[in-house]
């Protein structure tokens, strides 16, 4: 056995030869015995390996781990973490991504469903697993094929502001007002002056932008340009990079916020970084506004709806909103129809009118 003690460690290590590569780690362990069966062991999987075509086995929660890895410095990667949390307490994560079977994916969705989770959610959900079981794949682990069970997400309408909703939902976020665990404008610390202000013209800003809310909240001062109205908007999601011109209400917000800046970005934390996902006071406005069925992505169908039914096409909409796809430009298509449907009745009464006043002479 090749197990033996190196300098001042108080652990065993092995170390030996196969096929001109030599192998060598520590155990852990002060125990010889359990140092020599961890060398067989070593030796054996190396053997069935290398002889027998056999691949490395890697645990479910190692799998994810890597895969989450992989994704630091995007803007999934936070997500995939808070994903990987909830993945863990209800998949077997102990075993090997080999064993996981379809029985385990099917009973993952069903405690996801009575839970009462979106099925979004659980897509999200399956995108993960799915991901580093691909991903340990790539690795050249050990891997058996598996049958993701489908989720339906089912078709709702879209969802998007009428100008009355606009305007009770900005009124609950007005910074000046006043009511229930609010204290008088008069008594209110800077802190909470600034936040509520926050609020309000991040709002404005997403409905008149159409940008994500991560591509507004946490905008640096160097894109903005006050003198030409423009704003030069950084998409990190599908990695692109588009000009937008300000909207009077728009400059408004900016050259006023402009005026007071104090940090690099132009809505910031408490630290004087980027604002980051601080989504609750707005979240709150809406519900007070009783706009229940509503989330902060309604504030971009809300800018894409109006561009539409003003006459815009969905292919001109689909560059402010930077969509690389216009698969996903197309859910307004239907807008689009509606003022083409409403454009071609008015050629027709037009026309009739025309041809009601002419005279038919026999």
């Amino acid at each position: 056995m090749s197990v033996m003690k190196r300098g001042n460690s108080r652990y065993w290590y092995i170390q030996f030869q196969m096929n001109g590569k030599t192998y060598i780690r520590s155990s852990r362990s002060t125990n010889k015995k359990v140092a020599e069966q961890m060398e067989t062991d070593w030796k054996s999987k190396l053997h069935a390996q290398q002889f027998l075509g056999q691949k490395d086995r890697i645990a479910v929660r190692v799998a994810i781990e890597q895969f989450c890895d992989s994704k630091k410095g995007t803007p999934a990667y936070m997500g995939l973490l808070s994903t990987a949390k909830v993945v863990g307490r209800l998949l077997p994560i102990h075993k090997d991504i080999d064993e996981l079977n379809t029985h385990d994916l099917e009973r993952f969705k069903r405690d996801r469903m009575d839970a009462g989770v979106s099925p979004q959610t659980i897509k999200h959900d399956f995108n993960l697993i799915r991901g580093a079981w691909k991903y340990a794949r790539k690795l050249g682990y050990q891997v058996h094929d598996l049958e993701f069970p489908q989720v339906k997400i089912p078709k709702t309408p879209l969802r998007y502001l009428s100008d009355q909703e606009e305007v009770r939902l900005l009124s609950c976020l007005d910074p000046m007002r006043e009511g229930s665990g609010l204290r008088p404008y008069a008594e209110r610390d800077d802190e909470m002056k600034r936040s509520l202000q926050d609020a309000y013209d991040l709002v404005i800003l997403l409905l008149d932008t159409g940008a994500r809310y991560s591509e507004i909240a946490d905008i640096e001062w160097s894109r903005i340009n006050l003198a030409e109205r423009t704003i030069r908007l950084w998409r990190p999601k599908v990695q692109n990079e588009g000009i937008l011109f300000m909207t009077d209400r728009a400059h408004d917000v900016l050259a006023r916020r402009a005026q007071a800046r104090t940090s690099p970005y132009v809505f910031q934390n408490r630290k004087g970084g980027p604002r980051g996902y601080v989504s609750q006071s707005i979240r709150k406005a809406m519900r007070k506004a009783g706009l229940h069925d509503c989330h902060i992505h309604t504030l971009r169908h809300t800018h894409a709806s109006r561009l539409i039914q003003n006459g815009m096409s969905v292919y001109e909409v689909r560059e402010v909103l930077g969509h690389t796809d216009i698969k996903t430009t197309m859910r307004y298509a239907h807008l689009e129809t509606r003022q083409v449907t409403s454009k071609a009745r008015d050629v027709i009464n037009s026309l009739n009118k025309t041809n009601s006043s002419v005279e038919w002479r026999g």
